[in-house]
């Protein structure tokens, strides 16, 4: 496993078998993972010039994974933003709690695939943007 940490994310580089009949990669919970997964969902079909997230969770962290073509994450601490490109389906973003997230610039056929440690819960999610800066000022008191 190899990462690449900045101050609002990480990306982490999967075990990667190289095999003549085709790659392939794998991730396992609690190891290249930090975390159990309790949830798997995918996005695809994006429309050119469609959005994705556009919000936060107060605790479910997630696991991105471009697992075919490319898009681009960007991760807003409330202070700052920094923008991913991801394009290799050996590596993922770790998008920790209280990160606003943003997915675009989706490429033809790209699948984006999520690995979450938490079920489904709508109050985990904050989908306003303003409600969040709000949230995470009186977060950081």
């Amino acid at each position: 496993m190899n990462e690449t940490e900045t101050s609002i994310g990480k990306i982490i580089s999967l075990q990667k078998i190289v095999d003549p009949r085709g790659n392939l990669s794998l991730a396992e919970a609690m190891k290249d993972i930090p975390f159990n997964i309790s949830r798997v969902y995918w996005t695809y079909d994006v429309p050119s010039g469609a959005c994705r997230g556009g919000h936060a969770h107060k605790h479910c962290r997630e696991f991105i994974i471009a697992v075919s073509g490319s898009f681009t994450v960007t991760l807003d601490d409330g202070r700052g933003k920094q923008s991913f490109l991801l394009n290799h389906p050996y590596q993922g973003l770790l998008v920790n709690t209280d990160i606003w997230r943003s997915l675009d610039d989706f490429s033809s056929g790209a699948v984006c695939l999520v690995l979450a440690e938490d079920p489904f819960d709508e109050g985990d999610y904050i989908r306003d943007y303003k409600e969040f800066l709000n949230y995470i000022s009186i977060k950081k008191k």
